[in-house]
């Protein structure tokens, strides 16, 4: 049985297939358009499903959105004569849009998939994240915790999945939201909402949280973890521009909004702000989780899902402090997950089949061969060297990057989700301290304050970080974790340790990532670390890269010393060759065409 999910029309538009049980393929449809959180349909993400799966449209037994249009046109129906006349600017363009795409999906897909209506499910959207994470986690049963901004009225949601069951027991709703809260102070720290809540809790350590209590003024909190909203404070309910009322600026004084501020500066009160927030997040989650392990009759694991679940420190503390003793968290645990959710719902909880073996890791993007970048290399006249043997070769990146060398790294299937996960890498050093400024300032250009991720071998994991029994947390194979390191090992690995200490690790598990695995062990048998830095293969504000022509492009405009296509290497002295040169990709990716400036 063939099921196709899909998510798209509000952010990370993406697309996954499900056949008997296994998910076969996912992705966003950013990584091919290479639009910056592309919302639009996901038919190049489809296109890429389909044909990894050997199949076409037709072959499809069901396709399934993950959440009820109509539902969320009540919501926002509803919200907008509640809070008339203030709200008539937003009503009017949410219409237009609403009007115009977002209430005709049904015979949209119809029309796009050339599938009949008969084939089309919707779940709730709330049920796609919990489906997500339940359904691809190892356990058999149980207690999922779901949080976000919103979905169709749902802005949180608890529940317990058995076996191919998932049962949704409590929700919260709009306009109460935690997600939206904490994207209310990313807003007023400076940042964009949906892209700068990293920018936040990466910003969170340089401050103290001093205003926890006030925040606490603007909302009651349930023993349940529950959040009532004072929503005078609040106008993401009402206004088409802006998150944050009068009342709200009144009580904590002017926003940051100054743009050349927000990327480098780091303001004592705005630090404070951002710690304050990332604390009342972490309360807030932690009451949820103990009141659902008790409502699920003291069930031992947890699934997360939602756009929440991306406080990777927040999920630390939870596993640590929280009641449960195991914590599984989906790779992409925010809409753009939705769409794995969806086909899982469909083929698990509707359909009533046996569920299918946990997701090990998120390699579950498209792939190059050895040919198709050779081609690319010799069609541009790309001066690289080939190491076939791959003993020699992964000798050779650790030895490139012990001498301190910045180096892009592509191979294998892309990740799904967020996070580079050493297919779609950047890697360096993590011994030598001047590499986190160098990598913000001359290679992604970005915040000088942004913290890196280690990538660790899972099986020496605790040496370097608290995190014991890595081998057990497959959320930390994801990057969902941030955990302190060692306190003997910071002076070790300073271009990874954040300002207080922590690291957001990345787990590799030899079985499911063995050349990435091989360079960091090869590193580590050079310097007695095995740890490199690594962060996404991506400038700032675009997607990261799919194809080699994507690689090579992001490598020309870079200050990175290598690429490492498979078993290709590039040198940086090829893009003295293309100096006045830039590349321009075609949304296939799969070649580039030269344009002299």
């Amino acid at each position: 049985m063939i099921i196709l999910g899909l998510s798209f029309y509000y952010h990370d538009s993406s697309a996954a297939l499900v056949r008997d049980g296994v998910l076969i393929a996912a992705a966003e449809e950013e990584r091919f358009s290479r639009v910056k959180h592309d919302s639009g349909f996901p038919g190049l993400a489809i296109e890429f499903v389909l044909k990894t799966a050997g199949v076409t449209a037709s072959d499809v037994d069901f396709v399934v959105f993950y959440e009820k249009p109509f539902v969320k046109f009540e919501r926002m129906l509803l919200t907008a004569m509640a809070t008339f006349p203030r709200s008539l600017p937003v009503f009017r363009e949410s219409m237009q849009r609403w009007i115009s795409d977002k209430l005709w999906i049904k015979p949209m897909m119809c029309r796009e998939l050339g599938v009949p209506r008969s084939k089309l499910l919707f779940a709730d959207h709330h049920m796609s994240h919990a489906a997500s994470s339940y359904y691809t986690s190892p356990f058999k049963e149980s207690a999922i915790l779901t949080v976000d901004g919103a979905g169709e009225w749902s802005t949180s949601t608890m529940g317990i999945g058995r076996g191919n069951k998932i049962e949704i027991v409590k929700e919260m709703r709009f306009p109460h939201s935690l997600g939206l809260l904490y994207s209310a102070f990313t807003a007023y720290c400076g940042f964009e909402i949906n892209e700068g809540e990293y920018k936040l809790m990466g910003m969170h350590p340089y401050g103290k949280p001093r205003y926890v209590d006030q925040i606490f003024e603007l909302l009651k909190v349930g023993d349940d973890g529950s959040i009532w909203q004072n929503m005078d404070f609040f106008s993401y309910h009402w206004s088409t521009n802006d998150t944050l009322s009068p009342a709200f600026e009144k009580h904590f004084g002017r926003p940051r909004r100054d743009p050349k501020l927000q990327d480098q500066s780091l303001d004592p009160y705005y630090c404070d702000m951002a710690a304050s927030i990332q604390r009342a997040t972490e309360i807030i989650l932690l009451r949820m989780v103990n009141h659902l392990h008790e409502i699920s009759g003291g069930m031992k694991s947890l699934c997360l899902a939602g756009g929440v679940a991306l406080n990777s420190v927040a999920n630390y503390k939870i596993l640590r402090d929280g009641p449960f003793d195991d914590v599984y968290i989906h790779p992409a645990p925010g809409d753009d997950g939705g769409s794995v959710g969806a086909a899982y719902w469909a083929y698990n909880h509707i359909l009533e089949q046996p569920r299918g073996p946990a997701l090990e890791d998120a390699f579950l993007g498209s792939e190059h061969s050895d040919a198709d970048i050779e081609a690319f290399l010799k069609d541009n006249d790309i001066a690289f060297e080939k190491i076939d043997d791959d003993n020699e070769f992964f000798k050779r990146v650790a030895q490139e990057l012990a001498d301190g060398q910045v180096c892009g790294w592509f191979r294998g299937r892309f990740e799904w989700g967020p996070r580079a996960l050493g297919s779609r890498s950047i890697i360096a050093d993590p011994r030598r301290e001047e590499m986190k400024e160098k990598l913000n300032e001359k290679i992604k250009f970005r915040e000088a304050f942004r913290p890196f991720a280690p990538s660790v071998l899972e099986e020496r994991a605790n040496e370097f970080f608290e995190f014991p029994e890595a081998e057990r947390h497959y959320p930390a194979r994801f990057m969902l974790y941030v955990a302190p390191v060692r306190e003997e090992k910071r002076s070790v690995l300073p271009a990874i340790t954040h300002e207080d200490g922590s690291g957001r690790l990345q787990t590799v598990y030899k079985k499911t990532n063995a050349a990435y695995h091989a360079i960091i062990e090869e590193f580590g048998k050079l310097t007695g670390v095995p740890v490199v830095m690594n962060t996404s293969f991506n400038l700032k504000g675009e997607p990261i890269v799919e194809s080699p022509a994507h690689a090579f492009n992001t490598f020309s405009l870079s200050g990175m010393d290598l690429l490492f296509l498979n078993n290709y290497i590039v040198r940086a002295d090829t893009k003295k060759q293309i100096a006045e040169t830039r590349f321009h990709l075609r949304h296939e990716g799969d070649s580039v065409t030269q344009m002299v400036s």
